[in-house]
């Protein structure tokens, strides 16, 4: 939609740049301008300008410059449009609609926003109802908090016609209810009934966060199907919207990352864990319209899929579909869950750092196409080879944009030269490397150990308040042998001077090794594992997450000296070897402890 300049010059106008830019900066008045830490790269002295004559925003670090609507869609992920309505409803000034015929369409719809709205408040209330309690029990029992259900405002359908008799009661019209979905028309003549009954509820927001359907599910077994979505709508399209859209936007933004779940819980049980960047399509395969919406988010959001057999087809359907969309910078990342488990079941037994290694470890979209093709049989004799490199082939040639293409055909031609040459060929599956599973496990493992040690750095690189305080723990921890001689660089660096920011360290390393080294600390990736030891948490968030993590590493230690030790001493039955075996059990134990009184 095209805006009016005169719009956007009202907005700019009214709209106060220091009020929007101070609600995520923290500025300080200088004269007639303002200045504070920008909000676009980490630095520790404030190089970031706001001119609210001028009625633009600079920042001399990183070069960023803009007005206010530009700062708005920078820092929120919204786009143009989205921006200026937004902003043009704040200043209390009516976006133009051109026509009469659009005029009355934009009031039909923002009709069924105040039902919806109101269907979405009576579901609320009927959850709190002393006759709902079954509801509120099945909830709670999967394990969410008040706040929780607070926050996504779930509810309850209940049999009957009660949400007609409450919304007629309000002046609401039948036909407007049977247009918003919340009735149904029968085709025999009978009078409409309920769409939603007997259900729990999960309302379904737009991007700019107003209730536009609803999902609903059953609690027991039954013959119906267990999840049903509101029927498209004037205001509603399944295969356009995506659950939690809204509230990931920001979320995704501020990490760089995002997770596409499969159902409503999971994305709850997601967020309620604090992974909060997590958004699900409803009830279909994702859509060409939802990839393009999850990429304004981020630029390689993980696709998170149940490890049984279906999640397999889900993995595949999803590359398929993503093929022809591709574009340099964007793609998609797959993870796979064990066998049994979705993300609501993980995090409810194993806690949100057993999900964030599996999101940490998912494979991106060229390594799912090689195995979805070189799993598919054995290609041990040339016939089999040939074939593999045509199914390769075909998959690249629906790649639309020839940039990527290319590149994608290039690293296809030496996936295939290198496994043929090692005789990868003779195995189901990738190369040599990936073809067995405990190898495959290993290499996983490894890549998490160093992932830990790596936010243990970045933590104390980004908050230098912590440095002395874990200065001495550091030297129980086992490090790899090049982060290990970082973290020696590091402390001598401290030791100097323990304020030093992130542009004084990197000035004083200026080999190319460790640059590099210290740019896999920083990497995005680390931060989502371990968001504590991002720049953007707290000192009291960070505290408790290093403590957290040093306290695991030291653990894992132990059980290992402990381990050995036993070993050593039941070969050689030796009495003074089994002591020490169990005096370190006895320290093994207290590191237990101390970590239960951590997570507590």
């Amino acid at each position: 939609m095209a805006f009016p300049n005169r719009l956007l010059e009202d907005i700019r106008a009214r709209v106060a740049l220091a009020d929007i830019v101070g609600k995520r900066v923290k500025l300080t008045r200088k004269g007639r301008e303002h200045s504070g830490l920008c909000p676009f790269h980490n630095e520790k002295t404030p190089s970031f300008t706001v001119s609210e004559d001028k009625g633009f925003y600079h920042c001399f670090g990183c070069g960023a410059h803009g007005d206010v609507i530009s700062f708005v869609m920078n820092t929120e992920g919204l786009s143009f449009p989205e921006t200026v309505e937004r902003l043009a409803g704040e200043a209390g000034l009516e976006v133009p609609v051109e026509t009469p015929e659009a005029r009355a369409e934009a009031k039909r719809r923002g009709d069924l926003y105040d039902v919806v709205e109101a269907a979405c408040a009576w579901f609320e209330a009927q959850l709190h109802a002393p006759t709902s309690r079954q509801a509120l029990d099945y909830l709670q029992g999967r394990g969410l908090q008040p706040e929780t259900i607070k926050r996504f405002r779930l509810g309850y359908a209940p049999d009957g016609a009660g949400l007609a008799v409450a919304l007629k009661a309000k002046g609401i019209e039948e036909a407007q209810l049977i247009e918003a979905g919340l009735l149904r028309r029968p085709d025999d003549g009978r009078a409409p009934y309920p769409f939603f009954r007997d259900r729990v509820m999960f309302p379904i927001a737009d991007r700019r966060d107003r209730v536009i359907a609803f999902g609903g599910r059953l609690m027991g077994e039954a013959k119906a199907a267990k999840y049903v979505n509101s029927p498209d709508t004037p205001l509603f399209d399944k295969g356009r919207n995506l659950y939690n859209f809204g509230p990931a936007r920001q979320a995704s933004f501020e990490s760089g990352t995002l997770v596409v779940t499969e159902g409503y819980m999971d994305v709850i049980a997601l967020s309620q864990a604090g992974i909060q960047a997590a958004v699900a399509p409803l009830g279909t395969a994702m859509t060409e319209d939802q990839i393009k919406a999850v990429w304004r988010l981020a630029a390689e959001p993980v696709l998170c899929f149940d490890g049984d057999t279906a999640g397999q087809r889900a993995v595949g359907r999803a590359a398929e579909r993503v093929l022809p969309l591709l574009e340099p910078g964007k793609s998609l990342r797959f993870a796979l869950l064990p066998p049994g488990e979705d993300p609501d079941s993980l995090v409810t037994r194993q806690g949100a750092a057993a999900m964030r290694q599996i999101l940490e470890a998912a494979q991106p979209l060229s390594e799912v196409i090689w195995r979805l093709e070189a799993g598919a049989g054995p290609v041990d004799t040339p016939e089999r080879r040939a074939d593999l490199q045509a199914r390769l082939e075909k998959r690249v040639g629906e790649i639309g944009d020839a940039t990527v293409r290319e590149y994608y055909r290039s690293a296809v031609r030496d996936r295939l030269w290198a496994s043929f040459r090692s005789g990868g060929g003779k195995r189901r599956g990738a190369a040599p490397a990936q073809g067995n599973p405990a190898a495959h496990l290993r290499n996983q493992l490894r890549g998490q150990n160093r992932r830990a040690q790596q936010a243990i750095l970045a933590a104390l690189i980004n908050h230098p308040l912590l440095r002395d305080e874990f200065d001495e723990a550091l030297e129980a921890v086992t490090f790899e042998p090049d982060l290990d001689n970082l973290r020696q660089q590091l402390q001598n660096l401290f030791a100097g001077s323990a304020d030093l920011d992130l542009e004084a360290i990197r000035a004083h390393f200026t080999r190319g090794d460790v640059t590099s080294l210290l740019d896999g600390v920083l990497d995005k990736q680390v931060y989502v594992m371990a968001p504590f030891a991002s720049p953007r948490a707290d000192v009291e968030e960070a505290r408790r997450g290093l403590g957290h993590l040093i306290g695991r590493r030291v653990h894992e230690r132990l059980r290992h000296e402990v381990t050995e030790l036993g070993r050593s001493a039941a070969a050689s039955a030796d009495e003074a070897g089994l002591a020490k075996a169990l005096a370190a059990k006895q320290d093994a134990i207290e590191s237990d402890r101390q970590l239960a009184d951590i997570d507590e």
